[in-house]
């Protein structure tokens, strides 16, 4: 399999490669590494931070001692901060990426939000078990999520004043996109989700006098439908299996639709909605290594910083930190802006993010320095260096793993490791005039271009 292909594959569905695995994977076919890939990705570790002080804790008494209320809420408020940070760790370190890849983008497609870290690890642990599974099982489990109850309204669902908050964003953002679906379709669903509730650790329950019984006529059925009724006959559409593969392809693939890819992969996926065989068609098709998918999508603040950090370990000495960058970036893990996501792709850069994200590796990396190999190099080093408390990021990055796992690279050859697709002329040249001696120095020059940018 071509370098530049295996490049491409570990970037879309991971989060990049180092040069022992390019090593690794080059004298293998296409369908020997994508094997591996999905090999590797089998386990399901979920993300766990310690929650022990939400535990033995229920809700009559919780009401009896409203202080203690107030204290739990801001405390869960400060663990999923924890959680946020825990994450991105999980992303850098993961074996298993092809799972965590499936995870992140799952976690902007069944896009939820909420205040309880409990309620919030348990839904993302929920994202990481299915990312590869069946879909119908998938969406059948987030309609039962606490967080997904409580962020979409559920709870409010009562027999005698539906809420169809949920009816309609499961048809529009989870299975059908718009316009394919009536307002009588979403008052009849809305019906057969009514007396959706949690318990208090997180689990599912029914409120049966909340719970319409009655017969509803939705898609031209009818029936005593729940829930998962609903579900199921939402699956047997066709355009369910294509929305998905749409928004898959525009994630994986490019923004720019190929109807003829997507019929192709509606094909697999209408069959038995398993995602993984969906993946695994997606990642050996020809189409999926033309020039024109590679390179071809700007890198989200994640992908960015996880990139990055897989490629040169990065250490914050204050985790806050990496949340502020996050913001900084427009992108910030459990906290999505609306129910319909980030937009992605050219949303991502505007002109203050652009700015942020160029010189992001020197400030990450180099102490705050950009990188220019120039003769006034030493003078600004040895400036730095006593105004180290100035800096606006303290971090501490492990060289040492740079340059192990890097060792089998020559500087020279850096650039078309780090860089995914095409460079142009005038990037060339200056890739050229660069001093190369300092592999380290360069690293932190070619993640400093706009080219870096793309994956």
């Amino acid at each position: 399999m071509k370098h530049e292909h295996i490049k491409h594959l570990y970037w879309r569905a991971g989060f990049g490669i180092t040069p022992k695995q390019l090593m690794e994977h080059s004298n293998k076919s296409r369908a020997e590494v994508v094997d591996t890939l999905f090999r590797t990705s089998e386990s399901i570790n979920s993300l766990k931070i310690d929650l022990s002080e939400f535990k033995n804790l229920d809700v009559m008494t919780l009401k009896s001692k409203p202080k203690l209320l107030k204290e739990l809420a801001v405390k869960s408020r400060k663990r999923i901060l924890d959680l946020n940070t825990a994450w991105i760790d999980k992303l850098v370190s993961s074996e298993e990426v092809l799972r965590e890849r499936m995870t992140l983008f799952w976690s902007n497609h069944f896009v939820c939000g909420d205040k309880s870290v409990v309620h919030l690890q348990q839904y993302n642990n929920t994202l990481r078990r299915h990312a590869l599974g069946n879909f119908r099982d998938f969406v059948k489990a987030i309609s039962k999520e606490a967080a997904m109850i409580k962020y979409l309204n559920l709870k409010q669902n009562k027999k005698a004043e539906p809420n169809e908050n949920f009816a309609r964003e499961l048809m529009e953002l989870f299975t059908l996109g718009a316009g394919n679906y009536t307002e009588k379709d979403i008052k009849e669903s809305a019906r057969a989700f009514t007396g959706y509730f949690n318990r208090f650790d997180g689990s599912f329950r029914l409120r049966k006098f909340q719970h319409d019984y009655g017969l509803k006529t939705f898609f031209g059925e009818t029936g005593n439908f729940d829930g998962d009724d609903i579900i199921d006959i939402i699956l047997k559409k066709r355009q369910c299996a294509k929305f998905i593969c749409k928004k898959i392809y525009r994630y994986f693939v490019n923004e720019t639709i190929s109807e003829l890819h997507v019929e192709g992969m509606t094909d697999v996926f209408y069959k038995d909605y398993n995602i993984k065989k969906l993946m695994h068609f997606v990642f050996t098709q020809d189409w999926f290594y033309e020039d024109r998918n590679i390179g071809a999508k700007i890198k989200s603040p994640v992908d960015f910083l996880v990139g990055l950090s897989r490629t040169v370990p990065v250490n914050y000495k204050n985790k806050k930190r990496l949340i502020k960058l996050q913001k900084l970036l427009g992108q910030t893990l459990l906290d999505p802006p609306n129910v319909a996501g980030w937009k992605g792709h050219k949303a991502w850069v505007d002109a203050n993010t652009i700015m942020v994200r160029l010189k992001l590796a020197s400030i990450l990396l180099n102490d705050g320095m950009i990188a220019l190999d120039d003769e006034r190099d030493h003078m600004r080093r040895q400036f730095f260096n006593k105004n180290k408390g100035q800096l606006p990021m303290k971090t501490s990055p492990n060289w040492d793993r740079f340059q192990k796992n890097f060792k089998s690279a020559a500087s020279e050859d850096l650039s078309s490791i780090l860089i995914n697709g095409k460079i142009n002329k005038g990037t060339m040249s200056y890739i050229a005039s660069m001093d190369k001696d300092s592999k380290q120095t360069f690293c932190v020059q070619l993640m400093s271009l706009p080219e870096y940018q793309m994956c």
